[in-house]
C-alpha cells in the first residue's frame, strides 16, 4: 500500500489547485494561505516519500510536473485576476511553463520519448514561486512589507522564472541535436 503513497500525494496536490485558485478569487485568504500551504507541503513530501520508500513510477514522474504546472498556471492566473500580482509577472511564470510543455510536446513528436526529471533550477524556480504565492497571500493577512522586499521578491521570481526556463530550452535543445546527430 505504502508504493502508492507518492503519487496520492502528488494527486493531492493536483486537486488542490482548482480549491486555491476558487479560493483566491473569493479573496478568501486565510484558507487560501492554508489550501496553498498544503500544497507546497505536498511538493516536498511527495519527492521525498518516493525517495525514502524506493518507490518510483514513470506515472508519478509525468503526474508530478503536471501538478505543479497546473498549481503554477491557477494560482497566478488567480492572482493576476484579482490584481495582486502584475498581468506580466503571471505571464512570466506562466509562460514559462507553457515553454516548457510545447518543448516537451514538440520533443516527444520529433525527437522521442522524454526522461521525466527536474532540474535543480526548475526545483528551485517551483520553491521561489510557493514561497511567493505563500508570502503574498499572508501579505494580505498581516502588516504590510516595505515595498522594496515585495518588489525584491518579484524581481527574484521572474529572474528565476527567465534563468530556469531558458535552462531547459537549451538542455532538451542540445539533447535533440545529440540524438538526431547520433540517428544520422
Amino acid at each position: 500500500m505504502l508504493k502508492y503513497l507518492p503519487n496520492a500525494i502528488t494527486s493531492l496536490r493536483l486537486l488542490l489547485a482548482f480549491p486555491l485558485g476558487m479560493l483566491i478569487l473569493q479573496q478568501d485568504y486565510a484558507m487560501a494561505l492554508a489550501v496553498g500551504l498544503l500544497a507546497g507541503i505536498t511538493d516536498a513530501l511527495d519527492g521525498f516519500a518516493a525517495r525514502r520508500l524506493g518507490y518510483f513510477s514513470r506515472f508519478g514522474a509525468a503526474l508530478d510536473p503536471i501538478a505543479d504546472k497546473l498549481l503554477i498556471l491557477v494560482t497566478f492566473a488567480c492572482l493576476a485576476m484579482i490584481e495582486l500580482v502584475p498581468i506580466a509577472v503571471a505571464a512570466v511564470v506562466i509562460g514559462r511553463d507553457l515553454v516548457i510543455v510545447v518543448g516537451a510536446i514538440c520533443y516527444r513528436l520529433l525527437v522521442g520519448p522524454i526522461e521525466f526529471a527536474a532540474s535543480k533550477l526548475s526545483k528551485l524556480n517551483m520553491l521561489v514561486q510557493i514561497c511567493f504565492c505563500v508570502m503574498l497571500l499572508a501579505l494580505q493577512l498581516l502588516p504590510p512589507l516595505p515595498a522594496y522586499l515585495l518588489q525584491g521578491a518579484t524581481v527574484l521570481l521572474i529572474a528565476i522564472a527567465v534563468v530556469s526556463g531558458a535552462d531547459y530550452v537549451l538542455t532538451w535543445s542540445r539533447k535533440a541535436r545529440q540524438q538526431n546527430a547520433s540517428a544520422s
